[in-house]
């Protein structure tokens, strides 16, 4: 059977306390964290679970869904060994033999799993600077330091990091994944970050249709 995901008070009566969450163990906090934020509150990316993608290794799509997805929504507590389980099998196909020890990006454990185990059409399509698009399963935001952000949103994050970086959204992606900046425990960019529970991507989109600031028609020019 295949449980739903959390949804308001369901979430807090689940997920809150002690012993809830992924178990962490041996370096496993960056597959932790993604798969809570991928699978504990949303089915955005449900067909990870249960689509017979042309190149899906059933067998991790099953320890995916039965051993940490469905434990995660119906008691809010995945066991470590149940992750230990699956990063062994991401050590067997991926040709790495750290992936049960050490600590890894999430951006290369998603490409992981998305790409080389599941199969899944990448989600993001990028333009930079008119050159030719790229495509991508997420999007590490990259910044440097400004002394007007103290406490920033992911609305500020994103657009300020599309513009620094030039970048624009080929298409509405159907999931955006987010990485936010990370850092070491000598230095933090920013000691807390605010979640935009919504995200207006309308100036990011390439080509998109806009109201022109001084007059009001479909403007024509951008300023950055």
């Amino acid at each position: 059977e295949s449980s739903p995901p959390l949804r308001n008070e369901a979430a807090v009566r689940v997920l809150r306390g002690r012993m809830k969450g992924i178990q962490g163990h041996c370096n496993s906090c960056y597959m932790d964290a993604a798969l809570f934020s991928l699978f504990s509150c949303t089915s955005v990316l449900d067909s990870m679970l249960f689509m017979p993608f042309p190149r899906c290794d059933r067998n991790v799509q099953g320890i995916l869904r039965d051993e940490i997805v469905n434990p995660l929504r119906r008691t809010g507590f995945v066991r470590a060994s149940s992750v230990m389980h699956l990063r062994e099998q991401l050590t067997d196909k991926g040709q790495c033999s750290s992936f049960t020890n050490a600590e890894k990006d999430p951006e290369e454990f998603l490409n992981l799993i998305m790409q080389q185990i599941l199969g899944i059409e990448p989600l993001l399509k990028l333009q930079s600077g008119g050159q030719k698009e790229q495509e991508c399963y997420c999007y590490q935001i990259f910044m440097d330091k400004q002394e007007d952000l103290v406490v920033p949103d992911v609305q500020q994050l994103v657009e300020r990091s599309f513009l620094s970086s030039d970048l624009k959204l080929v298409e509405i992606p159907s999931c955006f994944i987010i990485q936010m900046p990370r850092f070491g425990k000598e230095y933090k960019m920013f000691s807390k970050i605010i979640p935009s529970l919504e995200l207006d991507i309308t100036d990011l989109l390439l080509d998109s249709p806009r109201e022109c600031c001084l007059c009001g028609d479909v403007a024509t020019l951008e300023c950055s």
